[in-house]
């Protein structure tokens, strides 16, 4: 298993980890990074993708783009789809990421597949998109211009073969930065966020909608719930507490919250699950058992596993064995 990267302001690379990507995407260091998604549908029982025609370039590619400010690669790729071609993406599994030299500057683009529904309207900005076509696999590796852009596709193409194409993702989320054990003087889990962990929350939120789970789950405490209040709040959700994913709960009685986080794991639906740095080495353990040997390598190992308000985001199949098919690793932007 990996040891997580923590941030570092001059390499935003490090703000993402993926089971998918490449040893040299995932230790490289780039100038530039993008992120996009491989939209998809099924039409009369067959896999179809959507390429775009970039005018700037003449070229047929995927909707991607760079980072704004301030941004999430996973807000990235969410918003430069909607930007490009008018379509509002979840993303789905992740897929390989693709690294080449744009004017001797090196570059990244990190992809996910984005399943869309076959009667949605495709509306292309005209600027950087001035024309869409869905195609087949076949097609679409004949009609790629960059031989970089195959990838991603041909992890998409395997992924609908092996049927975990429509996997869900569980993202469990490590509450954002709180005030201060030493400073509070009253019951632990009244124990709230920081000005900083608020702000925190709110970029947990904003990562959370490129998933957009239907389900939160969290332990009771204040500052769990507190990081989760922002998302749930905009989709109107109530939050499930869960007492076995508290600190005094999961450290005298681990068992209990593993088998919490189990249960959690079982309804096979899309949520979020937040809970303490102390708990996370448990829901780790839950991970790794649902998982192959190899891709348990991809999850954290080292205290503090990870970074305040930070997500781990785990795709599982119902029927699978093992169930999860990808892991991802996501810090959200500190102010």
């Amino acid at each position: 298993m990996a040891e997580l990267e923590l941030r570092d302001p001059h390499a935003r690379v490090r703000e993402i980890i993926r089971s998918v990507d490449a040893d040299e995407i995932s230790l490289g260091d780039y100038e530039i990074i993008a992120a996009g998604a491989i939209p998809w549908r099924i039409l009369d029982g067959k896999l179809q993708v959507l390429l775009i025609h970039r005018p700037k370039y003449d070229d047929w590619s995927w909707p991607k783009g760079k980072l704004d400010p301030g941004e999430s690669i996973a807000e990235c790729a969410i918003r430069e789809v909607r930007e490009e071609i008018g379509l509002r993406i979840a993303l789905g599994i992740p897929l390989s990421a693709t690294a080449y030299s744009v004017k001797n500057k090196s570059k990244v683009v990190y992809y996910w597949a984005a399943k869309t529904d076959p009667l949605t309207v495709i509306q292309p900005d005209g600027g950087e998109c001035d024309e869409t076509k869905w195609m087949s696999v076949k097609k679409a590796r004949e009609m790629l211009t960059n031989p970089t852009d195959a990838q991603p596709l041909e992890d998409l193409a395997k992924a609908h073969k092996n049927e975990t194409l429509n996997a869900q993702p569980v993202l469990i989320v490590r509450h954002a930065k709180a005030k201060p054990r030493g400073n509070w003087t009253k019951a632990e889990g009244e124990r709230p966020l920081a000005a900083t962990g608020r702000r925190q929350a709110q970029a947990v939120s904003r990562m959370l909608e490129a998933w957009q789970p239907a389900f939160i789950a969290t332990s009771p405490w204040v500052r769990c719930v507190q990081t989760l209040a922002p998302y749930a709040a905009l989709h109107a959700m109530k939050m499930r507490n869960v007492k076995a994913l508290t600190e005094h709960a999961a450290t005298r009685h681990p068992e209990r919250a593993r088998k919490a986080v189990q249960k959690l794991f079982n309804k096979y639906r899309s949520q979020a699950i937040c809970t303490h740095r102390p708990v996370l080495p448990f829901v780790l353990e839950v991970l790794a058992k649902n998982s192959t040997p190899e891709l348990a390598k991809a999850l954290p190992t080292v205290d503090p596993y990870l970074e305040p308000g930070s997500i781990i985001v785990a795709h599982q199949v119902a029927g699978a064995k093992p169930r999860m098919v990808s892991f991802e690793i996501h810090v959200p932007y500190h102010d």
